[in-house]
């Protein structure tokens, strides 16, 4: 393959050669350079520099006699192996050591070469058997040995062997005989290759090549007549090809191992850095390797090498000087330039290898960096279209998705804890965790697949940093339908307190957005989560049913008042637990319950019924001097105004004396009532809060513009003790997965220190749990016989089978 643009077919093989002589005498007009040689026969040595011992004759380089005396063939230099064959003595360095048989049958086929040697055509003698007389059965040994120095070319060998190929060639294109032999001329293609002398060989047949061509130009001036010019263009062409497989056949050591591998690779290096080149020829010229079967040996090795070289210098500058999205974006366009390649010249077998080594450098090499460096910025950013290209690229590489997957929890976790921890966005908290939860539900849906393992890990991510505040119902609150409510560990308890709340005051915005809430619950967390929330709305529609029979029993019974009672009959196991009061109620409203009291155990023998006079609310109806109002007020509030009817004024010991109602509710009841926006009663003296001996009378002049007035109930912030309380509640729930979980590790363990376990078993929860409270439900396994204290190491359990 050669710059005169030849496509021409498979070239011959080279000339055939006898097997190449290890050590061969060098002939040259009847001088003979001779190897000297030490033999050792029984211990004795002596030299032999008559007699040498070879495995072939000797070759003669030129073909007719020379009188020069420096124009001599060397030993072939491509040979770095020396065959040694071993009896009974040891070799010692280049010597060849034998037995008495082995050497004089040596002799004897030396004596008699000319009549024992077989010849060849071409001029080669079939070496004799030098063990061919030797004593049937003996053992020999086959060692072969580096030379102790790497072979050198003699002086001017390669001006002289150069100008001898180069007269081969001109004899090929003059269309002359060629005055050395084909297989001579080859071999010392392959010494000047072997020793590094590619490049200048190329050169100087390129130049004798190119001065051919410029001369068969020259001549077609001299053709007037087309005919004729077109007819010496193709004979000049046929001629050309001719020539130039000849050529080809003598330097095919040199085309093979130097001409293809440092003209197509720069050439593939240059397409990569953005130039244009001939794609053809590059498929053209690799179809020829796979055909000869040296694809891989000639190119694919080589070319993977430098492709490994190229990225990984690429990856490591281009990570320091570009931005995550620009460098993503130069990957991908990287595996589908490669991708390109394979399918327009390089075979297929290169794809695979290819395209691996293009993910390793590029991506493989830089997973954690690329992360750190931009998964932040394009989360924070919401880079769509960058998150779904990293997670394409990620998969294609090991392990890339498992990396992926430990930064996308540490970024929920480092997000959600700034939302939390901050005192400063407890107002706005509930609003920006539930944006966050539709941000990463994008994300994993659009960006991530839909992956199970990042779904997953979300919800764990979730509930690490939610519960940093355990103890804080703001982290629980829930917005309407369309927002997507998410799983924690305290969400239950305070939701359905808060729950309970909506529905018995009448303030849920939209039954059906709760509803679709629960819906959105059950799917989360399952159904055993919200089986005691849908059982309270059934409790809500069943009330509504038995009012409904109630009033048809009131009207059956002719039973007289101006009072409409209305009940709702709660499950004690589905709602929060109440802590009943005892307040004084007017004759009617304990008339009214009398007889509810009576339908409803008439339909239902067997139920107790408690009331809970803190979920009570009413409306009453009022005359001041500006007209009648209505007001809508609890039923504390209404105990503390119907009073009123009775006197003018009354004191703050007076009111808890008749209504019975407990102090720290009466004084919130009473500072609704006489020192919020909706004052109905005077207080005496004036003041926000409600002391000791304060006196309170009607407001005759109390003006509104609305008819129906809703005073609400002071709301006092939620004391230690109820908290105290909701996290028990809850503590009691989770004390069944603290049991669990230390009865699982023991049995496994089957016995352990105090420190490991508790160690143990705060791996295992995902809820933070009291060292106190661990204690505690150890205690109690170890009296419930799960587990028991070593009897010689306190500080050490044992497994109970």
């Amino acid at each position: 393959m050669f710059p005169t643009g030849l496509s021409s077919p498979n070239p011959p093989p080279p000339p055939t050669q006898e097997a190449r002589p290890l050590n061969a005498d060098v002939k040259n007009d009847g001088v003979s350079i001779t190897s000297p040689r030490k033999r050792k026969i029984n211990g004795s040595e002596r030299d032999d520099a008559a007699e040498p011992i070879s495995s072939s004759p000797p070759k003669t380089l030129n073909s007719s006699s020379s009188s020069s005396s420096s124009s001599y063939s060397p030993t072939p230099l491509h040979v770095h192996k020396k065959l040694r064959f071993e009896d009974s003595a040891d070799l010692i360095g280049p010597d060849v050591k034998m037995s008495e048989e082995a050497a004089a049958a040596a002799a004897s086929c030396s004596n008699n070469r000319s009549k024992a040697a077989g010849h060849h055509a071409n001029g080669l003698t079939k070496p004799c058997g030098i063990f061919s007389s030797s004593k049937p059965g003996a053992a020999k040994k086959l060692v072969i040995k580096n030379f102790k120095e790497k072979p050198k070319l003699p002086e001017n060998y390669t001006q002289e062997t150069w100008q001898k190929l180069k007269e081969a060639v001109e004899a090929i294109q003059n269309s002359t005989s060629i005055k050395y032999n084909l297989e001579e001329l080859y071999q010392a293609v392959e010494n000047l290759c072997s020793h590094k002398i590619s490049a200048k060989l190329y050169k100087q047949l390129r130049a004798v090549c190119e001065d051919h061509i410029k001369a068969q130009i020259d001549q077609f001036r001299e053709y007037p007549s087309h005919v004729l010019f077109l007819k010496k263009i193709n004979k000049c062409w046929q001629d050309h090809c001719r020539q130039m497989i000849m050529v080809r056949s003598i330097f095919l050591f040199l085309d093979r191992t130097y001409v293809l591998q440092n003209s197509m690779l720069p050439s593939i290096w240059r397409e990569r850095s953005g130039e244009a080149i001939d794609r053809s020829l590059l498929r053209s010229l690799l179809s020829m390797l796979s055909d000869l079967q040296i694809y891989q040996d000639s190119f694919e090795q080589r070319f993977l090498e430098e492709t490994n070289r190229l990225y990984a210098a690429e990856g490591q500058r281009l990570m320091q000087e570009r931005e995550v999205p620009e460098y993503l974006h130069h990957v991908n366009k990287r595996l589908e330039e490669e991708a390109d390649r394979v399918i327009t010249y390089l075979d297929q077998s290169t794809q695979k290898p290819l395209i691996a080594t293009v993910e390793k450098q590029l991506l493989g090499e830089h997973l954690t960096a690329t992360l750190q460096k931009g998964l932040t910025h394009l989360l924070d950013e919401n880079r769509i279209q960058d998150l779904s290209l990293l997670y394409q690229l990620f998969s294609r590489v090991r392990g890339g998705v498992q990396v992926l997957l430990q930064h996308w929890i540490e970024y929920i976790k480092a997000f959600g804890s700034t939302i939390v921890i901050n005192p400063e966005k407890d107002k706005t908290m509930v609003q920006e965790l539930l944006d966050f939860k539709d941000k990463v539900d994008h994300v994993i849906n659009v960006c991530f697949m839909k992956n199970e393992k990042f779904v997953n890990a979300m919800k764990e991510a979730f509930e690490t940093f939610i519960n940093k505040r355990p103890n804080k119902p703001q982290n629980t609150w829930i917005q309407n339908s369309s927002m997507v409510i998410f799983t924690l560990t305290l969400l239950w308890a305070f939701y359905k307190k808060d729950l309970a709340k909506r529905l018995l005051v009448g303030k849920s915005a939209s039954v059906d957005a709760e509803k679709s809430m629960l819906s959105k619950l059950k799917h989360e967390c399952g159904a055993a989560f919200t089986s005691k929330l849908e059982g309270m709305f059934k409790d809500m529609e069943l009330s509504k049913d038995i009012m409904v029979q109630f009033k048809q029993y009131m009207q059956c019974q002719n039973i007289p008042g101006n009072i409409e009672l209305t009940v709702n009959i709660l499950t004690m196991g589905y709602w929060p637990t109440y802590v009943p009061m005892e307040v004084h109620l007017p004759p009617e409203m304990v008339r009214l319950q009398e007889i509810f009291k009576t339908f409803y155990l008439g339909k239902h023998s067997g139920r107790k019924l408690q009331w809970q006079s803190t979920l009570g609310h009413c409306v009453l109806k009022a005359e001041f001097k500006e007209g009648k109002k209505e007001l809508q007020v609890s039923l504390f509030q209404t105990l503390v105004l119907l009073m009123f009817n009775e006197g003018e004024e009354f004191t703050l010991e007076e009111i808890k004396l008749a209504t019975g109602i407990e102090d720290s509710e009466l004084r919130r009841t009473l500072q609704s009532l006489a020192c919020g926006k909706a004052r109905v009663l005077h207080k005496v003296p004036k003041s926000k809060d409600v002391e000791d001996g304060d006196k309170f009378s009607c407001n005759d002049d109390f003006k509104h513009k609305l008819f129906r007035i809703k005073i609400n109930q002071i709301q006092m912030k939620e004391t230690v003790e109820e908290q105290a309380s909701t996290t028990e509640r809850v503590f009691q729930d989770r004390q069944y997965q603290i049991d669990a979980a230390i009865v699982r590790i023991m049995k496994m363990r089957k016995t352990l220190s105090h420190n490991l376990l508790m160690s143990e078993v705060y791996n295992q929860l995902k809820f933070p749990v009291k060292p106190a409270d661990l204690k505690k439900r150890i205690e109690s396994l170890i009296d419930r016989d799960y587990m028991e204290r070593d009897k010689e190491n306190p500080n050490q359990y044992n497994y109970v089978a």
